[in-house]
This record gives structure tokens, sequence and C-alpha cells, in this order.
């Protein structure tokens, strides 16, 4: 019976996704177009994934370890256990931000039409598309727009998730650009939705997400990327773990 509850309301969460993105679409369509309305297409998809929430009943408690200044530039990392993760982003972060992810999600007919504007889609695979891409979230970050970014790459194919190793570029990104990283630890998210929820399907309650204080990349050099990024992980594992 828990099993057909999980499935049902997976497919009842599917259901509100599309309707919603359906009813947005138009007006993501029309900031979508240039750089100057991304800052109201973030509010809107902000909004989205707040009504997502509330029609079912996934909802999101965030602690603070110390207050961000929403006026800075920021790059936001956190581990990935769920499709739910990206709305979770979308209500965390403040003013202008875009994602970065895999190359696969263009053919996501909800995100395809942020990774064809406001995001950027990266092939992991190519060298030379890696190249583009982080020079174009580089760009980005000169411009004032905060990054999100799932360092691990990919959510775990083992159930339960673990924390996957991370990939190198945000941390030399952010040591390139000084800009500080906000380690995000999203536990229990991968409780209400394991990936896209076709195996275990979902369920309504509370997820708790864990804000650290933002870790300076200042004093750092290109050389200190290695532990930058293992402190990164060991920042968001520790709450995890818990």
């Amino acid at each position: 019976m828990n099993k057909i509850l999980r499935h049902t309301h997976r497919y009842y969460t599917l259901f509100v996704i599309v309707a919603l993105s359906l009813l947005f679409y138009p007006f993501y369509y029309a900031f979508s177009r240039n750089e100057r309305g991304y800052g109201v297409l973030n509010r809107l998809r902000k909004i989205n994934s707040m009504m997502i929430s509330v029609f079912t009943g996934i909802f999101f408690s965030f602690e603070y370890e110390e207050p961000l200044n929403h006026r800075q530039t920021y790059i936001y990392c956190a581990n990935h256990t769920s499709n739910l993760d990206i709305m979770i982003m979308c209500i965390l972060a403040r003013g202008r931000f875009h994602f970065m992810g895999k190359q696969e999600l263009l053919n996501n007919p909800v995100l395809r039409i942020f990774f064809e504007t406001i995001d950027v889609p990266v092939d992991r695979d190519s060298k030379m598309s890696s190249f583009r891409a982080f020079k174009r979230v580089g760009d980005n970050l000169d411009k004032g727009m905060s990054l999100i970014i799932f360092p691990e790459g990919k959510i775990d194919d083992h159930y339960p998730p673990v924390l996957l190793p991370f990939k190198n570029g945000p941390f030399r990104l952010a040591i390139e650009k000084n800009v500080a990283i906000v380690p995000v630890s999203l536990i229990g998210v991968w409780q209400k939705m394991w990936d896209d929820g076709s195996r275990f399907g979902s369920k309504p309650g509370l997820c708790r997400i864990y804000v650290h204080k933002p870790v300076a990349t200042k004093d750092l050099n290109i050389d200190d990327s290695d532990t930058l990024k293992d402190r990164i992980f060991e920042t968001i594992n520790s709450k995890l773990l818990q």
C-alpha cells in the first residue's frame, strides 16, 4: 500500500510540475529573451518552485549558519540526490543567479528554456565543452550573477545515496574569480524523492536545508583548489552524516 501511495504521489507531483510550468511558460519566455529580464525570470521560477512545494506537500526548512548578503555574488555548492534539488536552490538563492548542469537537461521539456538562455549546459565528456561552459560561467560571475552548481556532477546510482567525490572546476573558478562559496547540505531530500522518483515514488513531508557560512577565497591561489574542494566536501558531508 505504501508503495502505491508513493507512486501515486509521484505522478501527482509530475502533474503539478507540468501544469505550473505550462502556466508560467509565457512569462518565462518573455523574460528569457535577454539578460535584462533574468532577475524577473529568477523571481518567477522561485515563485513556481514555492507553488510546487505547497501543492505537493513537500516543504523545506532553511537553517542558516550565518545570514547571507543577498547583494553579494556567490557560488552555491550543494549535494545532489533528487530532482527536487533544483527547486530548492531556486527558493534559496537571491537576485540574479544561474545554474550549471549536464547537457542532457536540454532535453528536459521543463528545464530546456532555462538551459537555452540563463543557465549553462556542459558536456562533461568534452574538454572543449567544459572550457566554454566555465568561460561563460566566469563571465556571468563577473556580471554579478551567482552560480548554483552540484559539484558531484550527478546523482548517486546507489540507494541510499552517499556524497560522491567533487569535480574540481567550480573551486578553481571560485579562486580565479575571488568569489565566496556557500556550501549547502540538502538533508533527507532523497527520502521524499530519490532521483526522479521512478523507482521508489515520492511522498510529502519536511526537508531540512542547512546553509553553511560562506567560505572566502580571496587569500587562495589555484594550487589551493584541491584543498578548498576537500574542505567544502567535508563541510557539506558533516551535516549529511548527522
